[in-house]
């Protein structure tokens, strides 16, 4: 009777909606065996939770169903975290590699959308960005493009990251970038004082 309630514990753990997915390709394979061939399928699947946190995995089995069950589970298993900014893009521009796939992360203004191709736009989407613009050079072939979009994402680092690793204060590092737009200023003004 207990292991009755463990099993329906963990199910209804597995239902919780916390994770969203994403199938990104499914592919049929084949197996030369004595007596002809054997068909089964490989799935390929996205999940994240839509605010920070992504994964990828693969499975395959017999049935389609089965193999979208694998490849969920394993993505989960291996999820990442990346930092946004303001919840919806990107903290700065990065590249990501993957054998022969390259690709482009950029961030956007508000509004921008989601602007990246197939596999790409699932990552983004699973990972709760809303505004950036990427582009995939290279290998078109889905797997690695997944990969080479997550390890870019997992070169991102935030302000607060970069601030720990110098041993600064947060302020101090995002005043660099506005010292340089104030000093410019700063000419200007005393000109306009002048006259």
């Amino acid at each position: 009777m207990a292991r009755d309630d463990n099993r329906r514990d963990r199910r209804d753990r597995d239902e919780n909606p916390e994770f969203a997915d994403r199938l990104v390709a499914i592919n049929r394979v084949s197996k030369t065996v004595k007596g002809g061939k054997r068909f089964g399928f490989a799935a390929l699947v996205v999940v994240g939770d839509q605010k920070g946190r992504v994964g990828f995995g693969k499975g395959k089995a017999k049935e389609v169903p089965e193999a979208i069950r694998k490849a969920t589970e394993q993505a989960k298993r291996q999820m990442i975290r990346v930092p946004l900014r303001e919840g919806r893009t990107l903290h700065h521009d990065m590249e990501g590699r993957h054998g022969a796939g390259k690709v482009v992360m950029r961030t956007a203004p508000t509004g921008t959308g989601i602007i990246a191709g197939g596999p790409m736009r699932a990552v983004f989407e699973m990972l709760g960005v809303q505004d950036v613009v990427a582009k995939s050079v290279g290998s078109q072939n889905p797997y690695n493009m997944i990969r080479a979009t997550l390890n870019g994402l997992q070169k991102e680092s935030s302000p607060r990251m970069v601030a720990q690793r110098r041993g600064k204060k947060v302020a101090d590092i995002l005043k660099k970038d506005e010292a340089p737009a104030a000093a410019a200023d700063a000419p200007a003004a005393d000109a306009a004082a002048e006259a």
